[in-house]
């Protein structure tokens, strides 16, 4: 599924949440959707997932207009934190009634998915824990195995150790059935391993659209004697010093060449990754904070 957004605005009336956004993504590719609270990243998925329409420009998914297109709608599922509570179906009619719009639902996986969860599924869907709400709409959006899934915030209200399931089963049955999924996340670190192309709202628009490793090799951490720190640093963007008596640490956006390493390496200094959490924190600070 290849997906096109040209110069996307989308806000309520006369306040726009984002303006001129454009962005690309291929098929059969893990994406993670990074943004600060209130910078428009579920705006901008409802527009995805053809629950409204942009203020201006557009957005094509295998070359249509998704908006009150049922054949691309059917091949989008949009998973988010919604409310359940007026949903007086047990849990395997709830799921059986979804998969109806579904032509690719798996319903035996969605059987294994609610044992794993521990899913009452003789259960009313309204009557289920928080957790148990959440882990509901997971088993729909993996059961369904559409062309694109988007989880935006999906696992709220889950523990841990159903996070950590969740993650898993998203690896596993990607792996064994490719599709397009999108994770809009807070939760970066727990995420990070899964993502493989990254895109960041800040300030009204795409702040950038990365592969991952690319994205991580912007961030590198240089540690050592104070002055020889500052020295090797001078010149490229600091995101965050440290110091500890003699010893300074600080975090630099910039891509070092091989001779810089080899500098680096020759006056002890050490070299060390930043996470994208930490990233993603110093490259959106300062954040003009918009209505999502």
């Amino acid at each position: 599924m290849h997906i096109q957004a040209e110069n996307l605005s989308i806000g309520y009336g006369s306040k726009n949440i984002l303006e001129h956004v454009s962005f690309e993504l291929e098929e059969n590719k893990i994406y993670g959707l990074l943004g600060r609270n209130g910078t428009g990243k579920t705006s901008l998925l409802s527009v995805l997932a053809a629950f409204r329409k942009p203020k201006a420009g557009r957005i094509m998914v295998n070359g249509e207009e998704p908006f009150e297109n049922a054949a691309v709608m059917e091949t989008i599922l949009f998973v988010y934190d919604s409310n359940l509570e007026d949903e007086t179906e047990k849990v395997k009619k709830w799921l059986r009634m979804n998969a109806a719009f579904r032509p690719n639902y798996d319903h035996d996986y969605a059987d294994y998915l609610c044992r794993r969860f521990n899913i009452p599924v003789n259960k009313a869907v309204k009557d289920l824990s928080k957790g148990l709400k959440s882990a509901v709409q997971v088993v729909d959006g993996l059961a369904s195995r559409a062309s694109l899934t988007i989880f935006d915030e999906a696992y709220l209200g889950m523990d841990a150790p159903a996070r950590e399931l969740f993650y898993e089963e998203v690896l596993k049955d990607y792996m064994e059935h490719p599709r397009t999924i999108i994770l809009s996340t807070h939760l970066i670190s727990e995420m990070a391993g899964m993502i493989e192309e990254v895109l960041i709202i800040n300030d009204g628009t795409l702040l950038l659209q990365q592969d991952k490793e690319q994205l991580l090799e912007r961030g590198t951490t240089v540690t050592g004697p104070k002055e020889k720190v500052l020295a090797f640093t001078e010149g490229k963007k600091r995101l965050k010093e440290q110091q500890l008596g003699s010893t300074m640490s600080i975090m630099i956006d910039a891509v070092l060449s091989d001779q810089e390493k080899q500098q680096a390496k020759a006056e002890n200094l050490e070299l060390g990754p930043v996470a994208l959490q930490e990233l993603f924190i110093h490259l959106t600070e300062g954040a003009e904070q918009h209505a999502g």
